[in-house]
């Protein structure tokens, strides 16, 4: 008998723990190299992560929902959490396609960091910011950029945010 007959935990539940998860370890990892790692976001990667700030708390609020039994509330909130993500792929993919320079990046884009101290360190501050351009890649691994590694990561959990919404669905349907 599998873990998820035991428990009574479907495969709705399954996806939605697994995007859950793997949506927090994303995060946690671009903040890492942000934070520890020094490298500095531009304003499409800052962009990009909206969609795990609101994803990350609906998934937690729909597993609540999918373990009381409220399936058909938490397939509607799985399914937002897969058109975030859809979205997210998007802007990753433009974001990528800028940096390799199949078209344009935004002309807006200037750099991630804001001014925080006081006006009378402004020029100092000023002297010390490190633009960064949402057409450059600062990083690549294995070949791909951190907005590369974004669309395979978003393209993920729209996929297990899916399976989850529709699981539920399911479930809803038979319960």
């Amino acid at each position: 008998m599998a873990f998820a007959e035991r428990s009574g935990r479907g495969s709705d539940y399954q996806f939605g723990a697994l995007a859950l998860f793997f949506a927090m370890f994303t995060i946690l990892t671009a903040l890492g190299f942000q934070y520890i790692g020094g490298y500095v976001p531009c304003m499409l990667c800052l962009l990009e992560r909206y969609a795990y700030y609101a994803g990350i708390p609906l998934l937690f609020i729909a597993l609540v929902l999918t373990a009381g039994g409220h399936r058909r509330f938490a397939s509607v909130l799985f399914f937002i959490v897969a058109l975030a993500f859809l979205a997210n792929t998007g802007l990753g993919v433009y974001h990528a396609g800028a940096e390799w320079k199949f078209w344009p990046g935004p002309t807006t884009c200037g750099g991630g960091e804001s001014l925080t101290s006081s006006a009378g360190n402004l020029l100092n501050d000023i002297q010390h910011i490190k633009v960064i351009k949402c057409d450059e890649a600062s990083l690549r691994f294995l070949g791909i950029s951190f907005a590369g590694w974004n669309v395979v990561a978003s393209a993920m959990l729209m996929a297990m945010s899916f399976a989850a919404a529709f699981a539920a669905w399911a479930r809803s349907r038979t319960a």
